[in-house]
């Protein structure tokens, strides 16, 4: 059974930076692909950013140049570096991953981010 746990989340002034992690109980080798999503208050829960095990990492228009995403391997972690942060970027925001031997996917409890002044 793979385990997510998200930290990192907070309350930042707009304009801040914050850094989540999604630490996973097995080897980042074994998800095919891994992604972070978020859900807005009273909406529904968008992709933000995906880090496939090969290829381009793609993200939400709204984040590109704000936020980047990537896989540590030395941390056993999915990370993701948000700058510039605006009051829209407020949500809870979750890991994903997606097992490579069986397709099985597995999410996170959620890290909530709250961007106000």
């Amino acid at each position: 059974q793979v385990q997510l746990v998200e930290s990192g989340g907070g309350l930042v002034q707009p304009g801040g930076s914050l850094r989540l992690s999604c630490a996973a109980s097995g080897s980042m080798f074994m998800f095919e692909t891994m992604a972070w999503y978020r859900q807005a208050p009273g909406k529904q829960r968008e992709l933000v950013a995906t880090v496939p095990r090969y290829g381009s990492r793609i993200y939400e228009d709204s984040v590109k140049g704000r936020f980047t995403a990537f896989r540590d391997a030395a941390k056993n972690t999915l990370e993701l570096q948000m700058n510039t942060l605006k009051p829209e970027d407020t949500a809870v925001y979750y890991c994903n991953a997606v097992v490579r031997s069986d397709g099985a996917a597995y999410w996170g409890q959620g890290t909530e981010v709250l961007v106000s002044s």
